[in-house]
């Protein structure tokens, strides 16, 4: 009996500064694979757009502000639940590492 492992989808948004670094912390954790190959996604460029509220604390941008900013999106496939998870936790420790 053959047992198939559930595929998901990863996709996320980065600054382009840090895109291979987040890449690379899926890749780590098994994200991206397909039989015989490692590292697959695929990445689409665009323009970011948010206006923070009155009481946002924001990063970039000021509360009340229209603000739009580059940004990555990354879709990677990740095979197995176990992948998926081990994936989004590498993602968030990476994006909690950097302020």
């Amino acid at each position: 009996m053959t047992s198939t492992l559930a595929r998901f989808s990863l996709v996320f948004y980065a600054p382009p500064a840090a895109v291979e670094a987040c890449k690379a912390a899926i890749f780590r954790a098994g994200a991206g694979r397909y039989p015989n190959y490692t590292e697959c996604c695929w990445s689409s460029i665009g323009t970011g757009q948010f206006r923070p509220g009155d009481a946002a604390n924001p990063h970039i941008g000021k509360p009340g502000a229209l603000e739009q900013t580059p940004e990555v999106r990354v879709e990677a496939v990740c095979v197995g639940e176990q992948v998926a998870r081990d994936a989004v936790a590498a993602l968030k420790a990476y994006v909690e590492a950097d302020p």
